[in-house]
């Protein structure tokens, strides 16, 4: 070959030696990167497949609770369900606030939720009134039976997506 012949300006290697070395030292790190985190990956993988499935085995799908005699509320954290009786509906809500899913506290005071992470407050029917979330709380599909409110703690009904279930999602007293 010739100088001239040998010109490869239309390809994306450098011709240089110490490019090609260090082209060839970063291919060889990355496979052998790649090598190594499959297994770190499984074994993560299986740590987090069996974590999940004791919890799923752990909790059920519905969880009982009795039907409050007067309005108010009670909040089962182990469940992250909050039961509130409020102008003669029982509801059922997630736990989390829906801007950022940190836990809401109720203030008995103002009859009222609010999230302690950036302030924004629901009624207690769980509707949005102010703060930095941009909807209401998220409720859970329940059903009565006898004076016990069964919910479905994985029935999740957000207003803005089912806005006809979210407003169904009570029991009345």
């Amino acid at each position: 070959m010739t100088p001239d012949s040998s010109d490869c300006t239309g390809c994306p290697i450098d011709p240089d030696r110490r490019e090609f070395l260090r082209s060839v030292g970063a291919a060889v790190t990355s496979l052998a990167l790649l090598g190594l985190l499959p297994r770190d990956a499984d074994a993560a993988s299986l740590r987090a497949i069996t974590a999940l499935a004791s919890a799923t085995h752990d909790r059920k799908a519905e969880k009982r609770y009795p039907i409050p005699a007067a309005d108010g509320v009670s909040i089962d954290k182990d469940n992250e369900v909050i039961v509130a009786r409020a102008s003669g509906k029982v509801y059922a809500f997630a736990l989390a606030c829906p801007h950022q899913n940190t836990a809401l506290r109720w203030n008995a005071d103002d009859h009222q939720f609010q999230c302690p992470k950036h302030k924004s407050r629901y009624r207690d029917d769980g509707t949005f009134i102010e703060g930095r979330a941009t909807r209401n709380m998220d409720r859970l599909a329940v059903r009565r039976e006898g004076s016990t409110l069964v919910v479905d703690v994985d029935a999740l009904i957000q207003q803005d997506e089912h806005p006809a279930e979210w407003n169904a999602a009570f029991v009345a007293v």
